[in-house]
């Protein structure tokens, strides 16, 4: 029952090809995870910013129409808004006012308002602040 040939000890590169090729393919799945998690905190940050533009914007909104009905006292005495719907659901706007007067003529009277309304959105380290200034008479 012993085999006619001496077996000799095979000589492969077998291992180290194999430990190589999985060492190669570790890297490149962790470098796709970091990939896509750098990806998603950039889409995150993208939704926030947006929001935080709305927030700036229905601030501005909301500005004009007291600054038409009751000058800058009364928009600044609206300052900050607080938002609590679904969509702004932990946003602010900030408000700043300021009134010129002037002999413009036509319609509309002789007082421009220059609005200034800050959204704010977020806690950090992802918080988002968009701006906008609005003039209106």
């Amino acid at each position: 029952m012993c085999p006619d040939k001496v077996i000799t000890p095979q000589r492969g590169a077998g291992l180290p090809i194999a430990l190589f090729i999985v060492t190669v393919l570790s890297l490149l799945v962790l470098g796709m995870s970091q990939l896509q998690e750098g990806s998603g905190q950039s889409v995150s940050l993208q939704i926030q910013s947006q929001r935080a533009f709305f927030a700036a914007e229905s601030g501005a909104q909301s500005a004009v129409r007291k600054a038409l009905d009751g000058g800058c006292p009364a928009v600044l005495s609206a300052s900050p808004l607080n938002f609590s719907a679904d969509g702004l659901a932990g946003c602010s706007a900030s408000l700043a006012c300021d009134a010129v007067t002037a002999d413009i003529g036509g319609p509309g009277g002789d007082t421009v308002y220059s609005i200034v309304s800050t959204g704010i959105c977020g806690n950090a380290p992802y918080r988002t602040m968009r701006e906008i200034e609005v003039r209106v008479r």
